[in-house]
Formats: structure tokens, C-alpha cells, sequence
């Protein structure tokens, strides 16, 4: 299967797709973290290539419930909401028969239409706490994998401010990763 992984620089869900054997990309205005097959640039210049499955994780800075405080002292932000949600809607509006987009809870501002699924990483075998939603189109929901017995840590909420603060935040948990490849791989 051809399957491209929209806004990864990480490689991680790329690489648990190819590990199982499928033809696998990232793309980003970032390069990759690690080596792999990755396009970058702008996804939506690719989006048109017969890729088969897109798993999606577009910028979230406008569109996260997280960040509707600064809307009000802010004013700029507005315009950026409006731009985040216009690529969002590209990538989950492309041309390819199967898509998930994942983005944290939105805010009602943004206008998204409604998610169809809400994971944690708990429930992949992490012992964290982070709500993603999931916008799919041609795929079934995720299941849970391995669930995590105690009380899950909130570590990417509270980590400290830093330059590559944003970067640890966005990262897709391996669990997640591994789910994705296995279960919607094999549709």
C-alpha cells in the first residue's frame, strides 16, 4: 500500500507502516528526523500522487482548545485560525480513499467539523495522558491495544518551556504509531 504520513518529521508512524512493508512517506517543511523516505516540502503539492491511506497530523498552534486564551489578546491569531483550519480541511478533504487527520480537542472557533474518535496513549501501552482526536475518513477506528494499569502521567502538558518544546508535544507516542500500521495497514 502507498501511505503517506502528512506533517511528520519524526518518522515514526512512516516507519511503522514500511516495517510492515508498505511504501511508506513522511512529508514536512521540516527534513526527517531519522532516514527514511521523506518528501520535503509542501504536502499539498503531493497530495494528488495515488497515494492509497494519509494519516494526517496537521499544526495545531490555532486550532487546540489549549491555545483559544490567546484569541482574545491576540489579534493576528484569528487570521491564523482561519489559515490552520483551511489546511486542515485539505488534508482531510484530499483525494485519497482513506484518511485519518489527528489533532488535539479543537476549539469551537475553529470550526472543524466533529471528530469520530477520541484516543489516549494509555491506551496504546503508554503511561501518558494526552487526548487526540481523530477525523476519519474510509478507515474504522483505532483500537486499543495494550492498556495502562495505574494512573497516567500528564509529562507533555507540563513540560517546561524550551525551544523544541512544541516538537516534544507534537510527537505521535509508538504505541499510537504501531496501532496505525498494524491495524489500518491491513484494510
Amino acid at each position: 500500500m502507498k501511505v503517506l504520513v502528512a506533517c511528520e518529521y519524526s518518522g515514526k508512524v512512516r516507519d511503522a507502516f514500511a516495517a510492515l512493508g508498505h511504501d511508506a512517506w513522511s512529508a514536512d517543511l521540516l527534513p526527517t528526523d531519522v532516514p527514511g523516505n521523506h518528501y520535503e516540502g509542501d504536502v499539498l503539492d503531493i497530495l494528488g500522487d495515488g497515494w492509497d491511506l494519509m494519516v494526517a497530523h496537521p499544526p495545531c498552534t490555532f486550532l487546540a482548545n489549549s491555545g483559544v486564551r490567546w484569541l482574545s489578546t491576540r489579534p493576528e491569531r484569528w487570521q491564523q485560525m482561519r489559515d490552520g483550519r483551511r489546511f486542515f480541511l485539505s488534508l482531510l478533504n484530499a483525494p485519497i480513499a482513506r484518511i485519518a487527520v489527528e489533532n488535539p480537542i479543537p476549539h469551537k472557533h475553529g470550526k472543524l467539523p466533529p471528530y469520530d474518535q477520541l484516543i489516549q496513549p494509555y491506551n496504546f501501552g503508554h503511561d501518558e495522558s494526552k487526548a487526540t482526536c481523530l477525523w476519519l475518513r474510509g478507515l474504522p477506528p483505532l483500537m486499543a491495544t495494550v492498556m495502562f494499569a495505574g494512573t497516567p502521567k500528564q509529562t507533555v502538558h507540563s513540560l517546561p518551556p524550551s525551544p523544541d518544546r512544541w516538537k516534544l508535544r507534537s510527537e505521535t507516542f509508538q504505541g499510537i504509531a504501531d496501532a496505525m500500521a498494524y491495524q489500518w495497514g491491513t484494510e
